[in-house]
C-alpha cells in the first residue's frame, strides 16, 4: 500500500510540475496583463496543490505532512491576494485589457466607424438581384 501511495504522489508531482511550466508558458504567451495574471495564478495556485498533495502522500502522515498543509494553506491564502493587487495596480496605471484582436478605447475617442462593404444585393455582385 505505501509503494502504491509512494507512485501516486509521484505522479501528482509530475503533473503539478507540467502544470506550473504551462502556466509559464501561458504568460510568455499572452497579450497583455490581466490574461497572464490570471494564468500564473490559477497555474500556480493548481500547480502548487498538485505537487504539496504529492509530496504530502510520498512522506506519509509525519510532521512533514503538516507543515506541507501549513505551506499549501499560505500559497491558498497569499496568491489571489496578490493577484487581486497586482491587477488593481494594472488598471489604476492604465493598463487596458485586451478584448480578441481589439483594444478597448475610452468612448471620448473619435474612432471612425467602419459601415463595412457596400451594400450587396442578394447576389453578391452589387447589383440589386432583381
Amino acid at each position: 500500500m505505501h509503494e502504491a501511495l509512494v507512485w501516486i504522489g509521484g505522479g501528482l508531482v509530475i503533473a503539478g510540475t507540467l502544470l506550473s511550466l504551462l502556466g509559464a508558458g501561458g504568460v510568455l504567451r499572452f497579450p497583455d496583463v490581466y490574461t497572464r495574471l490570471h494564468a500564473a495564478s490559477l497555474t500556480d495556485t493548481g500547480g502548487a496543490t498538485l505537487v504539496l498533495l504529492g509530496l504530502g502522500l510520498v512522506s506519509g502522515l509525519q510532521l512533514d505532512t503538516v507543515k506541507l498543509f501549513f505551506c499549501w494553506a499560505f500559497i491558498m491564502l497569499t496568491t489571489p491576494a496578490a493577484a487581486n493587487a497586482l491587477a488593481n495596480a494594472a488598471y489604476g496605471s492604465g493598463h487596458k485589457p485586451r478584448i480578441g484582436t481589439f483594444q478597448i478605447v475610452p468612448a471620448d475617442k473619435n474612432i471612425p466607424a467602419d459601415d463595412g462593404p457596400a451594400e450587396d444585393g442578394p447576389t453578391g455582385d452589387g447589383s440589386s438581384g432583381k
